[in-house]
């Protein structure tokens, strides 16, 4: 298996996909919604990473197909890349539905979702920078921090559909309440299928 450094065009590009990936996530975390010309101005910046993304993935895809010889296999960084831009896909969903709902206050749940994922998020970035080394066990770390982050969101998700089905009695508000909890548990979902993936990229290369 031919490892290169840092300067290879994939290990850019990847490394482009999951900075554009932390730099939305960070952002959707850190925005502070208060009306609904925020929610506008939230979803649209949301969009515009979403579709840096797929420029990213894009060209991830023009350089697979045109290299004879890539660092690791050919369809393992074509997963990896899908899988980052699943998570994208994700967030940028989920900013969506903030905007359709009209929902300009995030709740307690909401906000332990999206910190789990934030934090997610910054194990792959960490996972990813090393994918181009010849220290592929140092990955294996950070692929279980982000397991157990996503654990965590099952936890958050059983706790706030409890809550939501116990205590709201509008049943329209409990409906976008339900849809965007599930959305955000998803997203962790997908950031543990980038960890899955991480681990069959080290265990084929060990």
């Amino acid at each position: 298996m031919v490892f290169k450094n840092k300067k290879d065009k994939f290990a850019v590009l990847l490394g482009k996909i999951s900075s554009n990936l932390c730099e939305a996530t960070n952002y959707f975390v850190d925005y502070k919604l208060q009306n609904s010309d925020d929610l506008k101005t939230f979803a649209n910046k949301m969009k515009e990473y979403e579709t840096s993304g797929d420029t990213l993935v894009h060209d991830m895809i023009l350089e697979l197909n045109d290299a004879f010889i890539t660092p690791i296999e050919r369809e393992d960084l074509l997963t990896l890349t899908n899988s980052l831009d699943d998570v994208l896909d994700g967030i940028e969903g989920c900013s969506s539905l903030f905007e359709m709902y009209n929902i300009t206050s995030a709740d307690n749940f909401m906000i332990e979702f999206v910190n789990m994922i934030q934090k997610c998020v910054e194990e792959i970035e960490i996972a990813i920078d090393i994918v181009f080394t010849k220290k592929l066990d140092k990955i294996r770390p950070h692929a279980i921090k982000i397991k157990e982050y996503e654990s965590k969101c099952d936890d958050i998700l059983r706790k706030s559909l409890i809550n939501l089905f116990k205590n709201e009695k509008d049943p329209i508000r409990l409906i976008k309440y339900k849809d965007l909890y599930e959305n955000l548990e998803d997203v962790a979902d997908y950031c543990q299928s980038v960890a899955n993936i991480l681990e069959t990229i080290i265990m084929k290369n060990a």
